[in-house]
């Protein structure tokens, strides 16, 4: 056990980014442990317990912030969570090279999203039957994203409440953790019941990214956007790069 302690300050470090960009840690602990070796199926297992951890302690501090829209969000939580069954499913069967080409890609759009998120703010839009019908396929499809990399999906969620739907950005990225709760916590079943996680692992990541979240949500109220997203974007960048050259490096259609 002695050896895995450093997944607690990484679930912390992880914890504190996800919570305040409204993305979930995932994104960082995924690459990671892929990077350490990890096989995919075994880090978005893990990944997905540090995201359930993270997304309950930032929506108890966020709800005491009054930034949660729980009536929306619980709507594109029930949403995802087909989309996680499948999610759990297809990662049974990826290579690795093809893992980290995918996740490479998600990256980048991470980074995208970060950089241009506050620019992307529009008016609250009515909800007509093809927004509805949009929110619906885009939350089944964050639901696979979810599962598939360990993310927990906010990736997605962020974006569609805020040019889907016309939700601030002040309240967006709270939502998001509240709905990764649904996404996250039938991931980690799904996962569970098909043998992917590692227990202590996920018990080491989960807790660091538990307090990560409180802290993060804390200081997404002091700190200036703009050096975050510098931050963030730049960890995100460097570990698209890394992924993006190793399944090349090591052959994308390669099973281990």
């Amino acid at each position: 056990m002695i050896d895995q302690l450093w997944l607690i300050p990484l679930g912390f470090a992880a914890g504190i980014l996800g919570s305040m960009i409204g993305l979930g840690g995932g994104i960082i602990v995924v690459p990671v442990l892929t990077f350490f070796g990890f096989p995919p199926t075994l880090a978005a297992s893990n990944s997905l317990f540090a995201a359930l951890s993270n997304a309950v302690a930032s929506t108890l501090s966020y709800s005491r912030q009054k930034r949660v829209d729980f009536s929306l969000g619980l709507k594109l939580g029930l949403l995802c969570i087909p989309g996680t069954v499948l999610g759990a499913y297809v990662s049974s069967d990826v290579t690795p090279g093809i893992f980290k080409m995918l996740f490479g890609l998600v990256l980048i759009s991470s980074a995208v999203y970060i950089f241009l998120r506050k620019k992307i703010e529009t008016k609250q839009k009515v909800m007509t039957n093809q927004i509805m019908i949009f929110v619906i396929g885009a939350s089944f499809f964050a639901g696979i994203i979810s599962s598939f990399f360990g993310i927990g999906g906010g990736i997605i969620f962020v974006p569609l409440m805020v040019v889907g739907i016309g939700m601030t950005m002040k309240k967006a990225a709270p939502t998001s953790q509240f709905i990764l709760l649904f996404a996250s916590l039938s991931g980690v079943i799904v996962h569970s019941m098909l043998g992917h996680p590692d227990f202590l692992q996920s018990g080491l990541l989960a807790s660091g990214s538990f307090v990560g979240g409180l802290v993060g949500a804390r200081l997404s109220l002091d700190i200036r956007e703009r050096y975050l997203q510098i931050l963030v974007s730049v960890i995100i960048i460097a570990g698209a790069a890394k992924l993006f050259f190793d399944s090349v490096a090591n052959g994308m259609f390669a099973g281990g």
